[in-house]
């Protein structure tokens, strides 16, 4: 799967792009049907310890999944998003078993 990763109002480092893009390649384990990903990394310009913004778009067959989380760091924004997809990929699976 190919994975996309954008950094928004700031240049995102190497490590923190390959631990991004490792999490969302894991999501291939739960669907095998996606065909890449989007990812944003955004700052917010606030006096908020929470400012950092990811999103995760994941393009699969029939329409598109987006997912938006924030928290103080992207690493653990990423994680929060993945494990929500993670669960709407097994029920999208789940729903495709029963048909």
């Amino acid at each position: 799967m190919k994975v996309y990763v954008q950094s928004v109002n700031f240049n995102a480092d190497k490590d923190l792009i390959d631990f991004v893009e490792k999490k969302v390649n894991s999501l291939e384990k739960y669907y095998d049907r996606i065909v890449d990903s989007e990812v944003f990394l955004k700052v917010q310009q606030t006096s908020d310890k929470n400012n950092k913004n990811v999103e995760i778009k994941i393009n699969v067959p029939g329409n598109d999944i987006v997912v938006k989380k924030q928290s103080k760091t992207f690493e653990e924004g990423a994680m929060l998003a993945v494990d929500s997809l993670k669960r709407i990929l097994t029920k999208k699976k789940e729903k495709i078993r029963v048909k």
